[in-house]
Order: C-alpha cells, then structure tokens, then sequence
C-alpha cells in the first residue's frame, strides 16, 4: 500500500514552494531562492506521477461502475485492463520514487579523472574513459565543461577535470567512481602482448558558494606560469593558478584558460567540490566507507570495472555484470549498465526499508 498521506504532503509541499519562489521577498534572496528551487526539482518528479496515479485512480474507478451500463460494459471491459496495468507500474514508480534519495542527486557533477597504473598507457585509457563520457553526455543532452587537465607526453591526459550540467547528472554517474581497469594490446606493443593499466573516477557534486563558503584567510593562491607538454601558449603567462586550502590541505591548480582571473574561479569551483564531498564523507560513517573507496590507490587489483578489448567484453564486478559489446560501450552506450546498477541500488534501499 502506498502512503497517500505522506503522497498529499509532499504534494502540498510543492503548491507551497512554488508559491513562495513568486514572492518578492524570496526572489531577492539569492540563496533562499537556490534551495526552494532545489526543493521544488526533488519534488518534481513524485508529484508528476502521483497525479498521474489519482488520475488514472479515478478513470479505474469510474469505469468498474460503468460495468453495469448494458451500452459501456463492452468499451469500458477493454479499457478497464489497460488502466489496471498502468496503475501497477505507477505504483512500483512511486514506490522507487519514495525511497531515501541522495539530496545531491539533482545537482550537476566535478567528474575527475586520473590515469594510475600502467603509465603512458594509462594516461590514454583516462581520455577513452573521459569520451566515453562525453558521448553519453551528448546522447542524453548533458554539457560537458573541461575545468582542469594535465596532459601526458605521448597523448591521453595525467589528469581531467570537468563539470557535467544537466538532468540529473550525479543520480546517474554517482556509481562511477572507483577504479577502472582496461586489458589491451598497446599501439606500442610489439609482440602483441596485453598489457593492464587502470585509471580512477572520482564523482562530486557541484558545490555551489551557498552549499560550501570560502574564507580568503583560509587560501593560499599563487600565480605560476603553464605546464605541460609544449604549445603555443605554454609558459608564456602567468596564468595558471595554484589554490591551497590551508585547513584541509586540498591544492588544486588550473591553467587551461589563458586568464589568470578564469583559472583562479575554476580552481575555486573544484577546490569546493572537494570540500563539500569531504562535508558529505563526513556526516555518516557508511557514506564516507563509499566515497573513501571510490577513488582507491590505483593498484590493478582494485576494480570496479574491466574493459577487456580482445575480448570485446565490459565486466562491472560489483555487479557481476558482463556485457559482451565493449565496442559500444566505449561510444557511449552506457544505459545497460547504469541501469543494472541503479536497480540493484533502488532493491537495497527497498530491502532496508521493509527490514
């Protein structure tokens, strides 16, 4: 049974909000108006279908009454069936759809990723990771931002950093961070042997200045000049920026934009990720198991996932997934596994929440 109770709060809670985002007063407060719109996102969805659900409720009914009418027993008999099925899958949606979530799963995503392991070949496996990503992001109409990178000598990167905007970005990629592992045969193999290299994910959601603020007292930031492999630009400036916060010890540095003032407000937008992931580490003790996990050492025999090339196949060892179309897989086509892996989250949240 579900709790229509709790349904009709919800409900009037979102009337409530969208209300209160038309007065003058809120509209003025930068920070007020952030966390009603937030609110009103979460809210979104469940009231959606909840009055899909009484609406479909109400025609279900209105037609079993109708059964004894000689002249709408034969139309409302097909119909009735039709109703009762998508009653059903309304419910189970509801179902899913009042479990705890994440209050971080609407927002945007720093997704970082590091080539560790296995080193010019793992710095090429990072940027397969990276357009992996990027194509999923394009298919589903995400933008991809590149905040920060370090590019290796002989291609691929060292490091990248990018923010990820759209619906729902952090419900969808929160399972990637981990270690990756790819087994292949390198272009600079000769003898055709396969090598294993691994890259970590990290995923953070996107902090915002309300969420995460930052004392000026608490940064050291210096100015240096670019590095990296070589162009044009490179070490011309002192554009890129290096951004220290003393009290955690988190450093960030970026240098991809040609302005120092862009870099130091790109170095400022990860550095408050960092912290609001550490925040969010913080606050319960299973949570900080998972995130402390997710990015690992780098070693090959931390995994949550194999890309195997000779084999064309994509194992996901959380799961015990094994997908054999790695070729896809790579372009992008990541909907099996995301959703095989938000199904098995969703059952261990329902298992709890019976329990």
């Amino acid at each position: 049974m579900l709790p229509i109770d709790r349904l009709d709060s919800l409900k009037a809670r979102f009337s409530e909000v969208e209300e209160m985002l038309c007065q003058p007063d809120v509209a003025s407060d930068v920070k007020r108006m952030t966390l009603l719109n937030r609110e009103r996102s979460d809210l979104a969805e469940v009231v959606e279908v909840y009055d899909r659900y009484r609406e479909v409720g109400t025609e279900l009914a209105d037609d079993r009454a109708a059964l004894s009418d000689p002249e709408l027993r034969e139309m409302v008999e097909e119909e009735i069936p039709v109703l009762e099925g998508e009653l059903e899958k309304l419910e189970k949606q509801l179902e899913l759809l009042l479990l705890p979530s994440d209050p971080n799963d609407a927002r945007n995503t720093v997704l970082e990723i590091r080539a560790g392991t296995g080193g010019e070949e793992a710095a090429l496996f990072a940027a397969d990771l990276f357009r992996m990503y990027t194509r999923y992001a394009d298919k589903v109409g995400w933008k991809v931002e590149i905040l920060s990178t370090s590019e290796a000598s002989a291609g691929g990167y060292k490091e990248i950093i990018a923010l990820v905007t759209g619906n729902k970005v952090y419900s969808q990629l929160r399972f990637e961070g981990g270690v990756h592992r790819v087994q292949r045969v390198p272009a600079t193999e000769s003898q055709g042997r396969i090598h294993t290299s691994t890259a970590t994910v990290a995923v953070m959601p996107e902090a915002e200045e309300v969420d995460v603020e930052l004392d000026e007292n608490d940064l050291e930031i210096q100015a240096t000049g670019a590095g990296g492999p070589g162009g044009q630009h490179v070490n011309t400036t002192n554009s890129a920026v290096i951004v220290k916060h003393v009290p955690s010890g988190i450093q960030v540095r970026c240098q991809d934009e040609r302005s120092q003032h862009k870099n130091r407000a790109r170095a400022l937008q990860i550095l408050r990720a960092k912290l609001l992931e550490r925040e969010l580490a913080a606050a319960a003790a299973s949570e900080a198991a998972e995130r402390r996990g997710m990015v690992g050492s780098g070693e090959r025999s931390e995994k949550i996932r194999t890309y195997n090339y000779p084999q064309n196949r994509v194992t996901d060892h959380r799961l015990g997934l094994t997908l054999h179309k790695l070729d896809q897989v790579v372009e992008g086509d990541l909907d099996e596994v995301f959703t095989a892996l938000r199904t098995d989250f969703q059952a261990t949240l329902l298992e709890r929440e019976s329990a």
